[in-house]
């Protein structure tokens, strides 16, 4: 096969490729990190999604003469749920407040308000020297219940989240209720990226939970090694 050149060998869309990149990083950092065969295959796997994203190109598209830049993966919908010992006005208005995320979402380097309810958020990638940007829209804000967001249409990053708090039984503080959704790209490569990425995913929003109950109840991020932070 000649070597890939020219725009006429690309056939992976731009959210494609962008995504392509992110996940692959992803994978390659998390495979380095065990070793292991399992761990081996996910780099290899990472590696694989990079190179895709670096040329636009998928073997497999081209054998096949398929065209998926249009079809649209299921999402991945991940739910998790924690009991914070603080009011529950309290709590709605530090997640409401969107310039607060990154204290306790590792992967967020900024959220920044934008007028007419927007919002940019900024965030870093393992393995990536760039980041990745995006907008997002609030669409629910209902004071001391419910807040929700995604992504504008047309984002790099497609993308939801929904966060619910009511009174914990007992006056035992407030129980918060965290909802991500997060849309791989398209085609087989998404499905087989999404199936890899879901526990990692699942893992990382149950962390930044758990820093965020750590911020409001004592006032700092607890590190990965249990101590305390004075990170934002």
């Amino acid at each position: 096969m000649p070597p890939i050149s020219g725009s006429e060998r690309v056939n992976v869309g731009k959210n494609e490729r962008i995504a392509s990149a992110a996940g692959g990083a992803a994978l390659v950092a998390l495979g380095l990190k065990r070793f292991s065969p399992g761990g081996l295959a996910l780099a290899l796997a990472g590696g694989g999604l990079v190179a895709r994203a670096v040329t636009g190109y998928c073997p497999i598209n081209a054998a096949t003469g398929r065209n998926t830049a249009g079809e649209q993966p299921d999402a991945l919908d991940l739910t998790t749920a924690v009991t914070v010992q603080a009011p529950r006005d309290e709590v709605y208005a530090f997640w409401r407040r969107l310039e607060n995320l990154p204290t306790f979402m590792e992967h967020l380097r900024q959220v920044r308000r934008l007028d007419g309810g927007r919002s940019r958020w900024t965030a870093d990638v393992p393995g990536l020297s760039a980041s990745l940007e995006w907008d997002a829209e609030t669409v629910a804000d209902e004071e001391g219940e419910r807040l929700a967001w995604r992504s504008v249409p047309g984002s790099d990053v497609e993308n939801a989240g929904e966060v619910r708090v009511r009174d914990a039984p007992g006056e035992r503080g407030t129980e918060v209720e965290v909802r991500i959704s997060y849309r791989p790209p398209a085609g087989d490569a998404g499905r087989a990226l999404a199936g890899l990425l879901s526990p990692v995913f699942e893992q990382m929003v149950k962390e930044d939970v758990r820093r965020f109950k750590h911020v409001m109840e004592v006032g700092t991020v607890p590190t990965t090694e249990g101590q305390p932070s004075g990170r934002g």
